[in-house]
């Protein structure tokens, strides 16, 4: 009986230090949501929400039939057409850009940099996620000069070993760009065999040479002339909006994360809810946003052929038998060429092939769920190459019609960059985002 009444007149003091301190829901975060005893619910701390993200397309939730909407003429037997169901997201409207992705180098260059002079707030060690907040940006842009006695300040760090200058000339080794993150890996926390374990041992830790690789160009086609490509595909203004390329999965992912980053820096600076991460698109995703609502169409634009009435090519791609000009561009074009499909979205097929988020297994068609279908593992370095395969899409500039069919799959693997690979973000967020 005495636990009884000790238990009651603990409660009553409780609720007598909440009333007394109580005025109409001001003074007391429990008033939020109970100032007259009553749960009215509690609102989240963020002002507002971000309005549309730049540059991007809603696609909508729907169904449409994955897989071939025409004969599997290969016979590769790796896909087999059934309904399936896609939440609505944001995509971009076209693929990433070289001038899009160089601010990504830019800005881990300028970390790197900013670092090692010292221009940095609590003492941030390195180029990471974190390192957008850590900085000293103001400081950093004030002080920073990439001029010849500047870099010698920065050591071995960031510029080229003596022995690897031309003419003694010092220069950035765009070897040594690195970016580095942590995520938190839902996908295997998730798992039931994993209930229980401690949260350590779901999170990723990531170091990725960021720079995209240029010699893709030469290394790709053996006995052919591209060097110019090589020296100017990434460095020349006039390319700055066609599609990068010689990225890799990885690097793409970092640059998903980079700017999730990036965007949270600036909402929570202005006091708006955080939103969700920028990654790359599932497989099932991908097909979705390509069709554009033609659920069994074979290329964006409907069928059968990749002409118009007038005889105009409706992508960049190799037709024929090699006539790599005759579509108006002997390698890549700008990356909002010829005509977007019913999303808005340009170039989904041809120009560069995109990678999506979806690990490559020639049976997954058959155990995909059908609603939001994907299957992901993100290799480890020690893993054999055929776990390392991720689905590309679209075909490119160097293919011909058949892979800009919206149902064909490829892969590559996630370690590896191509002369005609790049790719494209999404992000989760309300269909209602106004500007």
């Amino acid at each position: 009986m005495m636990k009884k009444h000790f238990f009651v007149l603990l409660t009553c003091v409780a609720l007598v230090g909440v009333t007394s301190c109580s005025k109409k829901g001001k003074n007391s975060s429990v008033d939020t949501y109970m100032s007259d005893g009553q749960v009215r619910g509690s609102a989240p701390l963020a002002k507002k929400s971000m309005g549309a993200p730049a540059a991007m397309s809603y696609i909508p939730p729907g169904t449409y039939h994955l897989g071939p909407s025409d004969e599997d003429m290969n016979f590769n037997f790796n896909q087999r057409n059934r309904q399936v169901s896609i939440a609505g997201f944001w995509m971009d409207k076209t693929e990433i850009t070289n001038n899009k992705y160089r601010s990504f180098v830019w800005w881990v260059r300028d970390s790197l940099a900013a670092t090692e002079l010292g221009f940095v707030k609590g003492g941030s060690t390195g180029v990471s996620g974190d390192s957008v907040k850590a900085i000293d940006w103001v400081k950093a842009k004030t002080s920073l000069k990439f001029d010849s006695k500047n870099l010698e300040k920065l050591g071995d760090k960031l510029v080229l070993a003596p022995d690897n200058r031309l003419y003694g000339m010092v220069e950035l080794d765009p070897e040594k760009f690195r970016y580095r993150y942590e995520e938190f890996v839902l996908s295997e926390a998730a798992k039931k065999e994993n209930y229980g374990m401690a949260r350590k041992n779901f999170i990723a830790r990531e170091n990725v040479k960021i720079y995209p690789d240029t010699l893709v160009w030469m290394r790709d086609f053996s006995y052919a002339y591209n060097e110019p490509m090589t020296k100017r595909y990434f460095a020349h203004p006039s390319f700055g909006n066609y599609p990068v390329v010689g990225v890799s999965w990885k690097q793409a992912k970092a640059f998903c994360h980079w700017r999730t980053a990036m965007q949270n820096k600036f909402l929570q600076s202005k006091g708006m809810a955080i939103e969700s991460n920028y990654r790359l698109p599932s497989e099932a995703e991908w097909e979705y946003a390509a069709r554009g609502g033609r659920t069994n169409s074979m290329y964006p634009w409907g069928n059968y052929y990749p002409r118009n009435k007038k005889g105009c090519l409706l992508a960049n791609f190799k037709p024929g038998r090699g006539n790599y000009a005759e579509d108006g561009g002997f390698y890549t074009v700008r990356a909002d060429a010829y005509w977007p499909n019913d999303y808005g979205l340009y170039n989904m097929c041809g120009n560069v092939a995109e990678w999506t988020s979806t690990y490559y297994n020639e049976g997954s068609y058959n155990f995909f769920n059908e609603m939001n279908p994907d299957l992901r593992y993100d290799a480890k370095d020690s893993d054999p190459p055929y776990m390392k395969r991720k689905t590309i899409r679209g075909g490119s500039w160097k293919d011909v019609a058949f892979y800009l069919q919206v149902s064909t799959r490829a892969f590559e693997y996630q370690d590896t960059a191509k002369s005609y690979i790049g790719f494209r973000c999404v992000i989760d967020l309300s269909p209602k985002m106004t500007k």
